[in-house]
């Protein structure tokens, strides 16, 4: 079963560690279809979190994040790799949540290669997609998945307070 907006609808916190065990779903245009449990996301939330890309405000790259929850918000980074997230909350309250892993592919830069994303999933609904979405998975309940929860990876430029926030969520 697809995953509504009113799950995504939620807090960054509440939908990003119950992202862990949920299947990513990926249709191509060829009718080929993957399938990628997740088991690694991380949390960005607000303008206030400085390490969230909307702690700078409204931007064309951040617009996306301002909007409901349950939006693919995409980017660029290293000239070589695009980052898979999730827009959650209500609007004009910026939060998403980066999708880290999988039990298939460790990085996100990796799954967005293997997705085979591009800048035309920015702000697509993930309830409508007919490319990529997010499932219940029907092997193994979420609650049966041990989440710990760890401090995000790659933002000290946010400085201690924010770099130590225990808003990155896995399963071992």
């Amino acid at each position: 079963m697809r995953l509504t907006n009113d799950f995504f609808g939620r807090d960054v916190l509440e939908v990003a560690p119950e992202l862990i065990g949920k299947v990513l779903v990926r249709k191509f245009e060829n009718g080929n279809t993957i399938r990628f449990t997740i088991n690694e996301t991380e949390a960005y939330r607000g303008e206030e979190d400085l390490a969230c890309h909307a702690s700078k405000g409204r931007t064309p790259r951040t617009e996306v994040m301002y909007r409901q929850g349950g939006l693919i918000y995409v980017y660029f980074i290293y000239g070589m790799y695009w980052m898979l997230n999730f827009t959650t909350g209500p609007g004009n309250h910026p939060q998403a949540v980066l999708i880290r892993g999988t039990k298939e592919i460790n990085g996100p830069g990796r799954i967005g290669r293997a997705l085979g994303l591009d800048k035309t999933f920015y702000g697509e609904d993930l309830s409508t997609s007919l490319r990529l979405w997010v499932e219940e998975n029907s092997t193994s309940a979420t609650s049966e998945h041990t989440i710990i929860a760890k401090p995000r990876i790659g933002i000290n430029y946010a400085g201690n307070f924010w770099a130590k926030k225990p808003w990155r969520f896995l399963a071992p």
